[in-house]
């Protein structure tokens, strides 16, 4: 391992143990190497792979980690509990299976809440403490570093604070470098933790941590109001992700200790790296980013309002707390009908448009997208048919790479209950007529079959274009039944993603119009000159 942070504060990972926990999660030991990789590069300084010994697979990562990664900024953390009651920890198999994962630091979960401790555990009081002392001390002198995990401590601490303090006390003498207190039921509050980590820190002399559930939303609160009271060590998990309704976002908690804190807890230049971290880790675990995630989010730096606007334009960090790229994300202008000058001005900039200096066609713009939003479209999530807008208003008319004569979907009910889609084109391009017919999995991919079927000889880059993403939604009608039907379409060339909006009465009409603009802008995009 290289380029270790300074140990006085530590940034501890346990997606891999505790954020696995989450609901729809199931990693698989290659997934749990994939993720470690990122959050090294990311510059954690412990990362918690698992269990091992309680299951085959947690037992695999420890074995392929050691083997197959080489860890530049992180170490790798064991999880295992206190040995048995009535036992020696040296006689204690699982103790003896956190050993032999080759990990260099040990967490060990302890029973804090003396009736966990009764109920649970069916001890005394007394052994918990000596099931406490003896592993950290049998740990210890088999040259492991060991982190004590406090398990239910607020709880307990409310009920029993004398024995909740006892029990950090017999770890802290025993040798546990850092004494975690957990707050397992999520239900603290930040002056409630504040209070309570200052309190036990004064009276154990104890090295703390902090470990926040989510259960009443604090828990990035919670752990810096642990910070505020002295802990230096926290422990989070990638997105939140957790048991129940999740742990301490490890995105938003080393941001603020970075940016608010003015502690270096990232290797330098680490932080650029987590809106990208945060994505991929997403993707690993097969769960779309959150939009609104604080920070990472594609919506964290996005911008409605005209208001908003219109200072923005003057100067950004009037409504934004800081400079996007400093966490790798980017400042987002949304156009709809909330819109003014500014925003159109702004969007256009960040699409390499600048119309600063025509206020009558920003005007047009501004009234055309309201217009159109009146009619049930819309811009901010859909910024390829924005962009198409903009530069018809422009350039005085609209980008035509094809004209479309007619089109029509059917769809075909069989004698044994099964449905044949089939489409029609009928479309104009370089003064070529074209009639393309092909069928589909549903009519909308029958559409979409055809078109391409239709334009792929005369624009050979559509053939790398895929649809990868399609939403329908039906507005309400305005008159009894009525109703309006718009349709998202996201389309990639393999290099970025583009979105685009149609609308129609229903849902093939309004999905027609969406592929029509997500073919006109790959076009565009690949830098094809319109023939029409």
């Amino acid at each position: 391992m290289t380029d270790a942070l300074d140990d006085n504060f530590h940034v501890f990972d346990t997606t891999l143990r505790d954020g696995a926990q989450r609901e729809g999660i199931n990693l698989t030991v290659a997934d749990k190497l994939t993720i470690a990789r990122h959050l090294d590069a990311f510059g954690v300084g412990f990362i918690e792979g698992g269990w091992p010994g309680a299951n085959p697979r947690d037992t695999e990562f420890f074995a392929r980690a050691r083997a197959e990664i080489d860890f530049q900024h992180a170490q790798l953390v064991a999880f295992g509990a206190t040995r048995r009651a009535g036992t020696r920890a040296q006689d204690d198999p699982q103790v003896r299976a956190l050993l032999d994962s080759g990990a260099p630091v040990i967490t060990l979960v302890a029973k804090s809440h003396d009736r966990h401790v009764e109920l649970a555990l069916r001890t005394t009081l007394e052994e918990n403490l000596e099931m406490v002392r003896d592993t950290v001390s049998h740990l210890r002198s088999q040259g492991r570093r060991v982190f004590v995990d406090c398990e239910h401590f607020f709880d307990g601490y409310r009920g029993n604070p004398d024995y909740a303090k006892q029990v950090v006390r017999a770890a802290h003498e025993a040798g546990a470098d850092v004494v975690v207190l957990c707050d397992t039921n999520g239900g603290m509050l930040p002056a409630q933790v504040q209070a309570v980590v200052a309190t036990v820190l004064a009276d154990t002399g104890a090295r703390l941590g902090i470990h926040a559930q989510d259960d009443t939303g604090c828990a990035v609160a919670n752990t810096l109001a642990a910070v505020d009271a002295g802990a230096t060590h926290v422990q989070c998990t990638a997105n939140g992700y957790g048991e129940r309704v999740g742990n301490a976002n490890l995105f938003p908690v080393v941001a603020a200790l970075e940016l608010k804190y003015a502690k270096t807890v990232l290797p330098a230049g680490a932080l650029a790296e987590m809106t990208r971290v945060s994505h991929a880790i997403a993707e690993v675990v097969n769960l779309t980013p959150s939009t609104h995630q604080p920070y990472v989010g594609v919506s964290a730096f996005a911008h409605k309002a005209g208001l908003h606007a219109s200072a923005i334009k003057v100067d950004p960090d009037l409504y934004q707390h800081i400079d996007p790229e400093r966490v790798g994300n980017t400042m987002r202008m949304l156009v709809s009908d909330m819109a003014g000058r500014a925003s159109i001005e702004l969007k256009g900039k960040e699409l390499g448009i600048d119309i600063s200096d025509d206020r009558a066609l920003v005007a047009r713009v501004v009234e055309r997208v309201k217009e159109r939003e009146l009619e049930g479209y819309t811009y901010e999530a859909a910024d390829a048919s924005f962009e198409l807008l903009l530069r018809a208003e422009a350039e005085g008319r609209a980008r035509r790479y094809f004209r479309v004569e007619s089109w029509r979907g059917i769809v075909e009910t069989r004698p044994d209950g099964t449905h044949a889609n089939e489409a029609t084109v009928k479309l104009w391009a370089k003064g070529e007529r074209i009639v393309a017919t092909a069928e589909g999995n549903g009519p909308v991919n029958a559409l979409d079959r055809a078109l391409r079927v239709g334009l792929e000889r005369i624009y050979p880059h559509l053939a790398g274009l895929e649809l990868v993403d399609y939403k329908v939604r039906i507005l309400e009608g305005r008159h009894g039944t009525e109703s309006t039907t718009r349709v998202l379409v996201s389309t990639s060339d393999g290099r970025g993603e583009w979105a685009t909006v149609g609308v129609g009465d229903n849902v093939i009409a309004a999905s027609w119009e969406a592929l029509e603009d997500a073919y006109t802008y790959g076009l565009l995009r690949a830098g094809v000159e319109p023939q029409e």
